[in-house]
């Protein structure tokens, strides 16, 4: 096959390109160009500076592969900045990697890929795909720690078609020395934990120079409406917060709700965070249709654990109800399904049911 892949400079990307080589295919490095700031600078640190380009480069030519780098900048802005910045203006939290996952990384590049005549898109995903009489399954990659499938939800059986995964079948450290054994200069690099866009920086200072609306200033109440703080903006809290509130109570309080027409931030006790579900707009299940069975665990936040849960119809959207209530469920996070380790689809939680 003609394999395109993925390179962010990381040792996940790296490995995956070197175990196609292995395997004998025809591969294509690339890496994109995501974001630069006004100035035409490019971030300092996450997974797109001038020094990820490089190690990606270098680590193609150490593979004897061509490399190119393409410019995704404008559609990375209008598709994941943008939307990031509306989603706190909102009141919400959402989740960056999972819309570059949705229309970046995955669905721009697959056009891309076939633009290249590649077969196959690569990447260095923790997760599998796997071939089964019904279709596709996304399912968890094989070290827990490590597993991506959560940013992965929306595949479509098309898309998982033309998708490679190779290191979801390794962890971690299996993908560390493989990197070892090459030679690879990425094997011991560690990995990037910031958003890509906003580097070294709090996410709230970006927020505050690129969408300044966002801080608005807004009084601080309790579950029984008494305000008791004020704050500097609703872009600085996210459900379930605890530390850095801004106000003197002697019992710990967290933040339990946002409204962001009135600029309020509204704290109680960890109580006051039970929600018995959430319903979801932007739905999608990867083999195409619901499950016939509604019983399912759910994951509302990336390091969350599933959770035992039904999915029901409700209207035109769906909303999911846990057997147990849970904690500091965020709208504009994900809340994604799951069948034992394979991945049913999942959504972005609009709203909570208390």
């Amino acid at each position: 096959m003609k394999a395109i892949v993925a390179m962010s400079g990381g040792v996940d990307s790296s490995v995956a390109a070197a175990l196609m080589v292995e395997a004998g295919h025809d591969v294509i490095g690339i890496t994109l160009k995501q974001w630069e700031d006004a100035d035409g600078s490019l971030p300092t640190a996450g997974c797109c500076t001038v020094g990820d380009a490089e190690d990606a480069r270098r680590v193609a030519a150490q593979l004897d592969i061509p490399y190119y780098v393409l410019d995704y900048v404008d559609e990375f802005r209008a598709a994941v900045v943008e939307p990031f910045g509306r989603g706190y203006l909102s009141g919400q939290t959402p989740n960056p990697c999972v819309e570059c996952n949705r229309t970046v990384r995955f669905k721009a590049l697959l056009e891309r890929t076939a633009d290249l005549g590649g077969d196959v898109l690569v990447t260095g995903h923790y997760a599998r795909v796997r071939w089964h009489p019904a279709g596709y399954r996304l399912e968890r990659g094989i070290d827990p720690a490590k597993d991506q499938s959560y940013v992965l939800y929306m595949l479509t059986q098309a898309e998982l078609g033309r998708i490679r995964l190779p290191v979801g079948e390794l962890t971690k450290p299996e993908v560390r020395a493989h990197a070892r054994r090459l030679g690879l200069r990425t094997a011991g690099k560690p990995d990037s934990q910031e958003i890509c866009f906003v580097g070294k920086g709090n996410y709230r200072n970006f927020l505050a120079e690129h969408f300044p609306e966002t801080a608005r200033p807004g009084p601080i109440v309790d579950a029984a409406g008494n305000r008791i703080g004020t704050h500097e903006g609703t872009a600085g809290f996210t459900i379930g917060q605890r530390r850095g509130l801004g106000i003197a109570v002697q019992e710990p309080r967290f933040v339990v709700d946002i409204d962001a027409p009135t600029a309020t931030v509204v704290v109680g006790d960890r109580d006051d965070l039970l929600v018995g579900g959430c319903s979801l707009i932007n739905t999608s299940f990867v083999a195409g249709r619901p499950p016939r069975d509604g019983g399912l665990q759910v994951k509302v936040r990336y390091r969350s654990s599933p959770v035992a849960a039904q999915l029901t119809r409700q209207g035109d959207g769906w909303v999911v109800r846990f057997d147990e209530p849970q904690r500091a469920v965020a709208p504009g996070q994900a809340a994604v399904l799951y069948d034992g380790d394979a991945v049913v689809g999942g959504g972005t939680i609009e709203s909570v049911i208390r």
